[in-house]
């Protein structure tokens, strides 16, 4: 079970993008790309086949996992998370410093 998933509002916490804000588009491995954050451009070739043009893209690359936090919106900062089990036997993130569940 991932700290981080895919739809998570996450706040980059190191880097040259700290303190943006933004939703999870994807994660691989250790690495997530969050929506309109770590914006690079990119000098592709055109390729007929797919129909894509050529040019400079400007697209998202990935961040380290450890730099993101998950974003609580009742707190309006960044918090760690963890995972508690409840009594129903289901297993749910929550947020360290308050406890609060994550997962509804």
């Amino acid at each position: 079970m991932n700290r981080i998933r895919k739809g998570d509002q996450v706040i980059v916490i190191a880097g040259k993008n700290k303190g943006q804000k933004g939703e999870v588009s994807r994660v691989v491995g250790d690495h997530v790309f969050v929506q309109n954050v770590n914006l690079v451009k990119r000098h592709t070739k055109p390729n007929p086949q797919a129909n894509q043009p050529g040019g400079i893209i400007e697209r998202e690359a990935s961040i380290d996992i450890s730099n993101v936090q998950l974003f609580n919106s009742a707190t309006g900062k960044g918090a760690r998370v963890g995972f508690k089990t409840l009594e129903d036997g289901r297993k749910v993130r929550v947020f360290r410093p308050s406890g609060e569940v994550v997962d509804v």
